[in-house]
């Protein structure tokens, strides 16, 4: 089969420190890979990096486009990209509000979305944004209510919508339950692995939270000071941790 996705020596320095370094792995469609490591890991780094949201110093970041076969992404144009990121790829930020239009109506963040695309039918367009509200659990009466009225889960419901109202098949997801009470993170991982599910979605999560990927992720990896220390399926690495820094990493979420 060949990877939807597949990264080769991937490079990131801020001056004299690293940010991630040579990293290389393939991601397979339908397939997730949570990648986990404390503050300063380089995950973030990396995450943006594979998004194109951050310039790497080498490596290559090759897609399976659907017209084009595998491309290397670090060498589109970039209007090639950007027509990426809004049709195949969606980006899942930690914070709702920096991944939404918080002066425009719930409906209106997701109708934006395929009006970049070249939807230009009104009642088409109302509809999918309310089709998508109800899918991820907003009434669909609020779609005419502003983010800013919704609580922090709804925000973060609603930069879903958004993001996968285009039908990606790629997801980026940054921290996607940072910051929300534990009786939200739960509801919204639910809804996540559903929507994962339903949709045959591949995805890269962030995250420092294990739990997050025991649930939603296929494969693991494990980062600490820009370097990739472990990496495997899920379960295996977390049942049974090869490296110390992994080790460490699972006992201190037993202990808590």
């Amino acid at each position: 089969m060949t990877p939807l996705f597949s990264v080769r020596d991937l490079r990131k320095t801020y001056g004299g420190r690293i940010g991630c370094t040579d990293v290389s792995f393939d991601l397979y469609p339908g397939e997730v890979m949570g990648i986990v490591g404390e503050s300063g890991s380089g995950k973030s780094t990396l995450l943006n990096c594979l998004a194109g949201h951050l310039a790497p110093d080498a490596g290559q970041v090759m897609y399976d486009t659907r017209h084009n076969g595998m491309v290397d992404t670090l060498r589109m144009a970039e209007p090639e990209r950007r027509m990426l990121g809004r049709t195949d790829w969606a980006f899942v930020h930690q914070n709702a509000r920096d991944g939404l239009r918080m002066s425009v109506s719930a409906g209106g963040n997701v109708g934006e979305r395929l009006m970049a695309v070249g939807a230009r039918h009104y009642g088409q367009i109302r509809a999918a944004a309310t089709d998508w509200l109800e899918r991820v659990e907003i009434d669909a009466g609020r779609i005419d209510d502003r983010p800013s009225a919704f609580s922090g889960g709804m925000q973060q419901r609603l930069q879903i919508a958004r993001n996968l109202v285009t039908g990606p098949r790629l997801v980026f997801m940054d921290e996607p339950t940072g910051g929300l009470d534990v009786s939200v993170q739960a509801r919204l991982l639910d809804l996540l692995r559903g929507l994962v599910r339903d949709m045959g979605l591949s995805a890269i999560i962030v995250t420092h939270d294990l739990a997050v990927v025991r649930l939603l992720a296929d494969r693991l990896m494990v980062m600490k000071g820009g370097h990739v220390v472990e990496s495997g399926l899920t379960d295996q690495v977390l049942d049974d941790p090869q490296h110390g820094y992994t080790q460490l990493l699972v006992s201190s979420v037993l202990q808590a």
